[in-house]
């Protein structure tokens, strides 16, 4: 069975006031269209269709070519917006999901739900809903004496019995496919909005005879839309706590789940401890006893087993297992940390591999290097990697050791067992098993210290 779907995702979110169409605004580090699209992407469906309008192009580099894009110029209605896709779907047998952009704690489980439920009762159409608060301003769920899905009526035509219907619309539905394009050719905008609705859809099916359903859920707030930036913050507020929730049940300890940030596609094996503070985004896949935190920030990290690492921020690179980092420490994009590693803290580095056992404890900087096993690093080296234009590299191989306040001059290579001395400025080569020192040898004045005072106290 082929499945389809089509995300709704062309409208402005006037009351979002943002340049920004609203499914792009951001819910725990990722747009809203993209949590959508990942979820229907961990389902294998046949092929995803985004109906793109209002800042279409902000959309396009935000999913790129993960889906197919229609536009809806003229935004008339949600059921205009999904006939915009005949071009590609109406000849094809299958199913169809419909699914508004603004919905990103939607689950591929509850869509898989929505679809055994369409199929088992053998519906055409089938309905995603829930029981709300009748304060609630979503259409109200019509039955039949059979019990299936007569009609929704929207709150602003419904009489105040139908007003006391708990069951409401969350605008997400599924469709036999060729029914669903028939179906659309006889939608009129006659109405007040001049506006062409999906929920027309319902009415027009069942004129038809066919069976239309629906698959009733617990959470209405993994379906309900976002209108505004408060919407937005209690999404965000509530998927953080979901992902929390998961985790610590899966052998996470999260010590203030309030107050730790951690994305949805992140995975944290059994027995890590993650501090407060924390912020963990992206494809970041942390091992199982760690220790981690307070205060991280994490995003695209592959961290091993047995790491510790406080106070630091860590982007797009590899820590292999039993290395400790921190406090505020830096790893910027591709580095891979080895083994037993001890980065200390003020140390920032950036695309390099760390050897096997080696140490840099403080406030040193190395970009763009090799650095081989067991190697010492003295506090306030640098690699001087950059030359105003391009970046070379430094090659430190295994046991050598760097004294402080050293700086490597790129390109140069520190061969195995070398030792620099504190202080030296090296430019070449240093050979295996070399001592090299580049500084001014000192030169001592007696007295002269008294001089210099009295010259200040003259001016």
């Amino acid at each position: 069975m082929n499945i389809y779907a089509i995300v709704l995702a062309a409208g402005k979110g006037t009351r979002m006031k943002s340049n920004l169409p609203k499914v792009a605004h951001v819910v725990l580090y990722k747009p809203m269209i993209k949590h959508i699209c990942d979820e229907l992407k961990k389902m294998e469906t046949s092929e995803t269709i985004a109906v793109i309008g209002h800042g279409k192009e902000v959309i396009r580099k935000i999913m790129k070519d993960e889906v197919s894009y229609v536009e809806q110029n003229e935004q008339l209605g949600t059921g205009h917006a999904v006939k915009m896709t005949a071009p590609i779907l109406e000849d094809k047998e299958g199913i169809t999901l419909v699914i508004n952009g603004d919905a990103p704690l939607l689950r591929k489980e509850t869509l898989e739900a929505l679809i055994q439920v369409h199929q088992e009762n053998k519906n055409q159409a089938t309905l995603l809903t829930a029981h709300c608060d009748t304060s609630k301003s979503f259409g109200r769920i019509l039955r039949n004496a059979q019990g299936d899905v007569d009609a929704i009526i929207e709150v602003k035509d419904a009489s105040s019995e139908q007003l006391a219907i708990t069951e409401m619309n969350t605008g997400i539905y599924c469709f036999d496919n060729l029914l669903l394009f028939e179906a659309l050719k006889q939608v009129t905008n006659d109405n007040a909005q001049k506006e062409y609705y999906i929920t027309d859809v319902v009415k027009i099916l069942n004129q038809m005879g066919k069976k239309v359903g629906s698959c009733v859920i617990s959470d209405f707030d993994e379906v309900g839309g976002i209108n505004d930036r408060v919407e937005l913050a209690k999404a965000q507020k509530k998927l953080q706590l979901r992902v929390n929730h998961e985790l610590l049940l899966n052998g996470v300890t999260i010590l203030d789940p309030e107050n730790t940030y951690i994305a949805r596609d992140v995975e944290i094996g059994q027995d890590t401890i993650i501090e407060p503070g924390c912020i963990i985004k992206g494809n970041s896949v942390i091992g199982q006893n760690c220790h981690i935190g307070p205060y991280c920030e994490f995003d695209n990290v592959i961290i091993k087993d047995n790491v510790e690492i406080k106070f630091s921020v860590l982007s797009d690179s590899v820590i292999e297992s039993g290395v400790d980092i921190g406090p505020y420490a830096r790893l910027r994009k591709d580095c891979h940390i080895l083994e037993n590693v001890h980065m200390g803290n003020f140390v920032e580095m950036k695309n390099t591999t760390f050897g096997v056992g080696s140490k840099c404890a403080h406030l040193s900087y190395i970009g763009d290097a090799v650095v081989g096993k067991d190697v010492n690093i003295g506090c306030g080296t640098i690699t001087s990697n950059y030359d105003g234009k391009n970046k070379f590299k430094t090659i430190i191989k295994d046991n050598v050791f760097v004294g402080c306040n050293s700086n490597l001059v790129a390109p140069v290579t520190l061969e195995s067992g070398a030792y620099v001395a504190a202080g030296s400025t090296i430019t070449e080569t240093v050979p295996e098993d070399a001592f090299a020192i580049a500084r001014e040898r000192q030169v001592t004045k007696e007295e002269y210290a008294k001089v210099l005072k009295e010259k200040r106290e003259r001016k």
